[in-house]
């Protein structure tokens, strides 16, 4: 089944055994945790095409994040035992997915060392070099999302994510509301010293890989 959903849509919630594998074919969708005492903060923000935790649909375990819809976007549902069925069938699908639960450990694990790594100035001085890049905008950064949003996700309180864009002023940004000025990127880099085995630019065989995974699910 293929939808196409409003922003705000929630999808599943943590704790949630999956009946449908969920593919993102357009647009993103936010992965949120959620602690005992019901705090929640941004896991990981998935953009199309990619499958959406399959993990938990392969082993037919709880989602361990609520998924959200921050934009509009579509999807495809396929249900969890076809789903399953046909990758123990074709080998060119369950390589296909392989392949992304290979890029998604891969993305977890630099997402792990942009944590531990690097102080709160160098994190979001590097979200906003990548935030940039990717909205092909060298010379602004326009923030998705409200700034407690991106701070939860870059493990940082709104404040702390407040001081951190104040401290890189002097590294040639100016702040207006939602959009950062980038007038020095050469200042900015060396301030947070981005790493390709943390900030790599997505691949463009990913996305030909999900693009092809898609046309032999939908096939």
């Amino acid at each position: 089944m293929e939808h196409a959903l409003p922003a705000g849509t929630v999808l599943f919630e943590q704790g949630e055994v999956p009946n449908f594998q969920v593919i993102l074919i357009s647009g993103s969708v936010q992965l949120f945790g959620r602690s005992a005492d019901g705090r929640e903060v941004l896991i990981e923000v998935v953009r199309a095409p990619d499958l959406l935790i399959p993990a938990a649909v392969l082993t037919g375990s709880p989602y361990p994040m609520q998924a959200r819809v921050p934009e509009p976007s579509r999807f495809l549902l396929v249900q969890a035992d076809p789903f399953r069925d046909a990758i123990d069938r074709d080998p060119h699908l369950a390589r296909s997915v392989l392949g992304t639960l290979a890029e998604q450990f891969r993305r977890m694990v630099r997402q792990t060392k942009n944590l531990k790594l690097r102080s709160a100035a160098e994190r979001v001085g590097c979200y906003l070099l990548v935030l940039s890049e990717r909205q092909g905008t060298p010379g602004r950064a326009l923030l998705p999302y409200e700034k407690h949003v991106i701070a939860s996700e870059l493990d940082m309180t709104r404040e702390s994510f407040s001081r951190a864009l104040n401290a890189l002023t002097k590294s040639g940004i100016a702040v207006d509301g939602q959009e950062v000025a980038i007038h020095d990127r050469a200042r900015l880099a060396q301030a947070a010293m981005p790493d390709p085995l943390i900030d790599p630019p997505v691949p463009d065989d990913a996305g030909r890989q999900m693009l092809d995974l898609i046309g032999r699910v939908k096939g």
